[in-house]
């Protein structure tokens, strides 16, 4: 390579250090000090309080260069007393130059500006209320292995080499495209998974990964806070059933799985006698139980159900990160 060139590579990696680039050429950050110095990500998030007697919320949805969706949740959040409804009410607006964001809906306005939502009725002035932005951690976060447990990674360098292949490190945490040396049949795991941020980007493209249980079924991760919930999107089983509720948290903030598996169970002549089986749970909240699993999800690195698999967290293109990732053989 000529010398002008690598002065060009070089230089244009110094402008631009806090970025990712995923496969899309989409910016992606995964780093959240970073993210902030964007002003719509502290704009993006949750909202949660009382409109007269009873319990609402918005999921406001980044969409980049100032544009944002609010996602109506009547009885609160996903998970915190949403009433299930779907479709849920989608409102778009812009920022305006106060830095304020105004959502309208037949009767009501609500006004997104320092940190909370001021929501107004024209047609009965008593129900104005104010829903403040909120920050929920998923109750499992930091969930310490129990004893017999198998530490996948715990934030060093001696785990991840000891239990995956050619892991990359971002300091204390594991990236995506990780298979793991160990190979598991019936367990219980739990594992810690960091989305980017990546405002311009759109559906498949925003901040994929999966969780590959025995490299055969995938949990999908993805960025898909505030969207419908389907197979596709972030807790869903790939092709074979959506999540019960979209659990999914804004991007960058750190999120759970916890999963238990029972693998496909065969014959002595190999025939199979019956199929995968799997919970799990996302942020805390069961979004699969007892679900059974017909046969490989897409991408599978294995190419059969027979024996035990390893862990495999794919690359997709996008920066995703992990910790705190351990298990547990039935």
């Amino acid at each position: 390579m000529k010398k002008r060139h690598l002065i060009t590579l070089a230089l244009f990696a110094a402008i631009i250090p806090p970025l990712c680039w995923a496969a899309d050429n989409l910016p992606a950050d995964i780093d959240p000090a970073k993210a902030t110095k964007d002003p719509d990500f502290s704009i993006q998030g949750e909202y949660s309080g009382m409109i007269g007697d009873d319990k609402a919320a918005a999921q406001i949805i980044a969409l980049g260069n100032g544009e944002f969706e609010a996602v109506v949740c009547k009885g609160g959040l996903p998970g915190d007393g949403w009433d299930g409804e779907k479709p849920r009410d989608r409102l778009k607006a812009k920022k305006a130059e106060d830095g304020s964001v105004t959502f309208s809906h037949e009767e009501w306005t609500g006004v997104l500006k320092d940190g909370k939502i001021t929501v107004t009725n024209s047609q009965y002035p008593d129900l104005s209320a104010t829903l403040p932005r909120v920050e929920r951690e998923s109750p499992t976060l930091g969930a310490k292995a129990p004893e017999g447990a198998t530490v996948l990674f715990d934030g060093t360098a001696e785990t991840a080499e000891k239990h995956w292949e050619k892991p990359t490190l971002d300091g204390d945490l594991l990236c995506e495209g990780a298979l793991s040396k160990d190979q598991f049949s019936d367990f219980t795991m739990h594992i810690e998974f960091l989305l980017p941020w990546k405002p311009t980007a759109r559906g498949q493209g925003r901040g994929n990964s999966g969780l590959y249980v025995t490299g055969r079924y995938e949990v999908q991760m993805l960025d898909s806070f505030g969207l419908a919930g389907v197979d596709n999107e972030c807790g869903g089983i790939y092709k074979v059933a959506e999540p019960k509720q979209n659990l999914c948290y804004p991007p960058l903030r750190w999120q759970t799985y916890d999963v238990d598996f029972t693998a496909a169970k065969f014959d002595a002549e190999g025939k199979k006698t019956a199929n995968a089986k799997i919970t799990v749970k996302l942020n805390g909240f069961a979004i699969h139980e007892n679900l059974e699993i017909p046969g490989l999800t897409g991408g599978a690195r294995l190419k059969d159900e027979v024996g035990p698999g390893p862990i495999f967290l794919q690359n997709h293109g996008n920066p995703v990160r992990y910790r705190n990732i351990w298990v547990v053989t039935k």
